[in-house]
């Protein structure tokens, strides 16, 4: 018996989902991150109004001073969805293990000088709480916030703080040497220490921001614009002198992190800032609120580990954050003397 094998074409009778295909006026195949995002946000039929703040609908543009005229312009330069999401943040935990790993394996932690391993504790623990702060403020944003784009960002932004939190209190049990006195300690002083008073006023003052864009700005511009460079950049190269190599090793991720969810967050306030001088001066107005608040809040902390150099630290912290916010144009250049 003969078998005549024959390969047939079939053409698919569209190429993308109706509202891709209707967004960008052509049936054409579509990235799966734009067919997670564009246009997935509910916008009608809604069957009650929020009992908490009844003046809004449900999903509302208006809970933000922000206006935009379409809210799908926050397009995420690393084009997150679910799949992508995970690979990149399974090779970052990966990376991470690796480094706890061959610091716990070799003991280098031994190595360290006494006196800057209780320092790295100091400044490095409490700040899991700031994390889990910022975890709450990201999924509010995600809760409040209006078009899916940004939305499904700030939950996976949210999940990254909570990773984070978790990675933090893991450090804090190599330094406890698998109990947790380090992070007992840490919890203590996140809620006596007099250094520590000002950060945690403003972690909790930022999470009862009503406007989901303002604290957009407050927590992932503006608190983390001081907070991961001061961490990863003057705090780290002061442990050098230390011998404290290992630890550098083990907080490596802060920084590619906080490199890689800046992309957003520039895209995020350039975008806005286009939209309208009106945006831009909102904008504008709240980064000089929260930067004055973020840098009272971290001058004690870079006090406490860098001495007399810490006021230098900050200084330059906020410069490079003004220039940063004066690149995306949600600041005029003349501001920076300011």
């Amino acid at each position: 018996m003969n078998i005549d094998l024959k390969a047939e074409a079939i053409t698919p009778r569209r190429h993308t989902f109706s509202h891709i295909a209707r967004r960008f006026g052509v049936d054409k195949p579509a990235s799966r991150y734009d067919e997670a995002t564009y246009d997935v946000q509910p916008t009608a039929n809604f069957h009650y109004r929020p009992t908490y703040s009844p003046e809004f609908e449900l999903y509302d543009p208006r809970r933000t001073r922000i206006v935009m005229n379409d809210w799908y312009v926050f397009r995420d330069p690393r084009q997150f969805y679910y799949a992508s999401y995970n690979i990149s943040r399974a090779a970052m935990q990966q990376s991470f293990d690796d480094a706890v790993n061959f610091v716990e394996k070799r003991d280098l932690a031994a190595g360290v000088d006494p006196a800057w391993r209780d320092m790295f504790a100091a400044y490095l623990l409490p700040l899991r709480h700031v994390e889990w702060a910022a975890n709450m403020n990201c999924q509010l944003m995600a809760d409040w916030g209006y078009g899916t784009q940004i939305t499904s960002a700030a939950a996976f932004c949210g999940a990254d703080r909570l990773g984070i939190a978790q990675v933090i209190s893991r450090i804090g049990l190599l330094l406890g040497q698998g109990t947790e006195s380090a992070l007992a300690d840490a919890k203590t002083q996140w809620l006596e220490a007099d250094v520590w008073q000002p950060l945690r006023r403003l972690a909790e003052d930022q999470m009862v921001v009503h406007d989901w864009f303002e604290l957009y700005v407050a927590q992932l511009i503006v608190l983390d614009g001081y907070i991961y460079p001061l961490v990863t950049g003057a705090f780290d190269r002061a442990g050098a002198a230390h011998n404290g190599s290992a630890f550098s090793m083990m907080t490596g991720f802060l920084g590619d992190w906080f490199a890689d969810n800046s992309r957003w967050t520039d895209a995020v306030v350039k975008a806005a800032a286009a939209e309208s001088d009106a945006n831009r001066i909102v904008l504008g107005e709240w980064f000089e609120r929260w930067s004055a608040r973020a840098e009272e809040a971290v001058r004690p902390i870079a006090a406490m580990v860098l001495g007399a150099e810490g006021d230098v630290a900050v200084d330059a912290v906020g410069a490079r954050l003004r220039e940063r916010m004066v690149g995306l144009n949600a600041l005029e250049a003349r501001e920076m003397a300011a």
